[in-house]
């Protein structure tokens, strides 16, 4: 599955300056912050990385829904939707959870 170039660029302009790497990975990219995915792209939507005790109030959220790529939902982990990160303040506010989270954990 291709994944939207013009979403990618504009999270490379977000995290300029920050620490990361990025993967192809699940048919997309992902983001990684010291070692942990924090967010990714697959198609033109926006997977990120809340966290278990975050997921279903996330997912109470407009515009997001289930991460299931194998046919086995990924808890922890959402899927927003492209109509979801129109807006930079959108898209903005979906990367710092998935930075946020990223970074909560051990470096690996």
């Amino acid at each position: 599955m291709a994944y939207d170039e013009g979403l990618a660029q504009r999270i490379y302009e977000h995290l300029e300056g920050k620490e990361y790497i990025w993967k192809k990975m699940f048919g997309g990219i992902c983001f990684l912050f010291q070692g942990n995915m924090g967010f990714g792209i697959l198609g033109d939507n926006l997977i990120v990385r809340v966290g278990p005790e975050n997921y279903n109030k996330t997912l109470s959220l407009p515009n997001t829904g289930v991460f299931d790529i194998t046919g086995r939902i990924m808890k922890g982990w959402v899927l927003v939707q492209a109509e979801g990160i129109k807006s930079d303040k959108d898209l903005k506010a979906w990367l710092e959870r998935g930075e946020t989270y990223a970074l909560t954990l051990p470096a690996k």
